[in-house]
């Protein structure tokens, strides 16, 4: 699909020594060549060869903007599919605006956010869940996200996603071939091979959804709230683990009033770490109002590190374990509990405190001396272990999408239909309904099956 305007818009944003302005649309190199004066004469774009540059100046009635170079790309053999020019001009935010405001009297439209890649996906460059992984790509703030973007990018979910549709597409046009052949009560459709290949595309769907937990981390980051009472240690903690001084240290209690916030990268994925208000009771009303943001910190991340002094009493630092459990209890968080100044109590005291403490399911417990920086390295690792990176290496497509993780939870739901059907020997007709159900909700993911609605809400995001 060709669509009819030509649409322009920059490529590159804010200051820079270079900018990039692409134009886009059957009109692409009649606009720019009514503007563009090659530096050798006689050398008309349309006349060149596609993916190739040329050098010259932006004109506006004889006078000279800039010097610019162009880049020419042809249909089909262009990122949207159709003719396409890239300009080179530089960065001077006057000079980007003269040559849109040119490109736009000269027949041009400003382009709508994601339009460029809108287009891509409207020509046949690339599927729809290419087109958001464009998006990510760019967003991609460490070294995870950007190996999720650039695979989904690259199309290794799509290929996954096809296979399965291809399979099951065989099946349900055996099945409606029994239905135009009712009569005779004959089956073209071998129930046991649609069972054992049901069974099989189920499997690889909820492998996919399982995937999302850690898509998601690694596509946003994790958010690690540290709590525990004043002067414990939660700021020295914070600065230990970002290396710089962040956040005031003080021996006086409540220094802390609001939660501070800070990011690092291990490994490849992004912690966002929040260093909340100590929890006791007070009479500071400020202080009041950064504890009570402290419980609004725990309520959004996904790992909540309790510090406590290792020198405390054995049964205040189980009750206070305990507290925090009851918070969370039923949430999925993970629990760290930090035992820090652990420098400052015997070994054999504190080999008996580890033990004494029992750990639930998503708990771990570590002893580190945040003052000394002391086993800071292997809380960063026990963190990342909490992620769970290493399934990444193992695993080909992980999904990083929230829309893409409810179609596939959808499809999972209609594929127990189906297996159910099967069982009981349902009907072909009801049978591939919900087949079709199944092939409807692995279309959305790919724009086989899409509305104006939905590439509404992906694109303007862009």
């Amino acid at each position: 699909m060709h669509l009819e305007t030509t649409i322009c818009a920059l490529a590159t944003p804010g200051h820079g020594a270079i900018s990039v302005i692409r134009i886009s649309g059957s009109a692409a190199i009649d606009i720019v060549e009514s503007l563009f004066q090659p530096a050798t004469e006689g050398k008309l774009l349309h006349h060149q060869a596609p993916n190739t540059i040329h050098f010259g100046t932006i004109q506006n009635e004889g006078e000279i903007l800039d010097e610019v170079l162009v880049s020419l790309f042809k249909s089909p053999l262009s990122y949207t599919g159709e003719d396409s020019v890239e300009i080179s001009c530089h960065g001077s935010p006057y000079i980007q605006q003269r040559i849109l405001e040119l490109l736009v009297a000269h027949g041009a439209s400003p382009a709508k956010p994601g339009e460029f890649t809108q287009r891509a996906f409207l020509n046949g460059k690339m599927d729809l869940s290419q087109a958001e992984a464009v998006a990510d790509l760019i967003a991609a703030e460490s070294e995870g996200a950007h190996r999720v973007a650039l695979q989904q990018l690259r199309g290794g979910f799509s290929n996954r996603l096809k296979s399965l549709r291809e399979q099951l597409l065989h099946f349900i046009s055996m099945i409606e071939l029994e239905l135009d052949f009712s009569e005779e009560d004959v089956e073209f459709a071998d129930r046991t091979q649609l069972t054992t290949l049901v069974n099989e595309i189920r499997s690889l769907i909820d492998e996919l959804i399982q995937s999302f937990q850690l898509g998601n981390v690694l596509k946003n980051g994790v958010p690690v709230a540290i709590i525990g009472r004043p002067n414990v240690g939660k700021s020295t903690l914070l600065n230990a683990l970002l290396k710089e001084e962040r956040a005031i240290v003080s021996d006086i209690e409540g220094t802390t009033r609001d939660s501070i916030e800070d990011t690092i990268n291990l490994e490849g994925v992004s912690f966002r770490f929040i260093d909340t208000a100590g929890i006791r009771e007070t009479a500071d009303t400020i202080e009041n109002l950064g504890i009570r943001r402290t419980y609004q910190k725990i309520e959004q991340a996904s790992v909540v590190m309790l510090l406590v002094e290792a020198s405390d009493d054995p049964l205040l630092i189980k009750r206070s374990v305990e507290a925090i459990r009851q918070q969370i209890e039923g949430n999925g968080k993970n629990l760290v509990v930090v035992l820090n100044k652990a420098d400052q109590v015997a070994e054999k005291k504190l080999r008996e405190l580890e033990n004494g403490i029992q750990l639930e399911q998503n708990e771990r417990l570590i002893s580190i001396s945040a003052e000394k920086g002391e086993h800071i390295d292997s809380l960063s690792d026990l963190l990342l272990e909490i992620v769970s990176l290493g399934s990444l290496k193992h695993q080909d497509v992980v999904i990083s999408n929230i829309r893409h993780y409810n179609a596939l939870k959808s499809a999972s739901e209609g594929l127990s239909r189906v297996s159910e059907g099967l069982t009981s020997a349902l009907p072909s007709d009801l049978l591939a309904q919900d087949i079709r159900e199944v092939l409807h909700f692995l279309g959305e993911i790919t724009g086989e099956v899409t509305t104006d609605e939905i590439l509404g809400n992906i694109f303007k995001n862009f």
